[in-house]
């Protein structure tokens, strides 16, 4: 039987995290399903589902101390199922770019969670306008809408509420 597990880790970034982690992974018979990595300012920041028998995953759960020690990282990890999704949903990319303000994530994840849909992945960054300089903003998210939910009265809808707030949206099938 198939196992899951979620890795989480964060750290000061060094090279050879990755290749010391896969390794680890790979030789405890487990395989890296899915994963994020990043470098946040100074920091490393990972989060991964590995997946592999229950032996693998229990010597995989038993070496992430020895893991966090060696290369200086705070790891958690949970065990996990992949859940079978009984509401059809339909994938879609939200990208939103704006002056950078507080809480446009806030808002905008808001304005979906009233609507049903499900954030999957979310990214931002924050960079500098090329010619004014002026500080910018923007973000990039998989989200689920709901089978059963009309795309274009949901299209409208978003592109209202980012007008008001002076943001540009553009919502697109993945």
């Amino acid at each position: 039987m198939i196992k899951h597990l979620v890795i989480s880790a964060l750290g000061d970034d060094k090279p050879g995290i990755v290749k010391s982690i896969s390794k680890q992974i790979l030789d405890a018979g487990g395989n890296i399903a899915d994963s994020r990595m990043s470098v946040l300012g100074d920091e490393f920041a990972l989060i991964m589902l590995v997946d592999g028998a229950e032996d693998a995953i229990k010597k995989i759960k038993s070496m992430l101390p020895e893991m966090e020690e060696s290369l200086s990282l705070t790891i958690i990890s949970k065990e996990t199922a992949i859940s079978a999704k009984t509401v059809q949903r339909v994938p879609y990319v939200v990208e939103v770019v704006a002056m950078d303000n507080p809480g446009i994530v806030h808002e905008v994840t808001e304005f979906l969670t009233d609507h049903n849909i499900n954030v999957e992945e979310l990214a931002t960054s924050s960079y500098r306008a090329a010619h004014t300089g002026a500080a910018m903003f923007s973000m990039e998210m998989s989200i689920s809408i709901p089978g059963d939910v009309n795309i274009s009265s949901i299209k409208s809808a978003l592109l209202a509420f980012c007008d008001e707030r002076n943001l540009d949206v553009s919502l697109s099938a993945l």
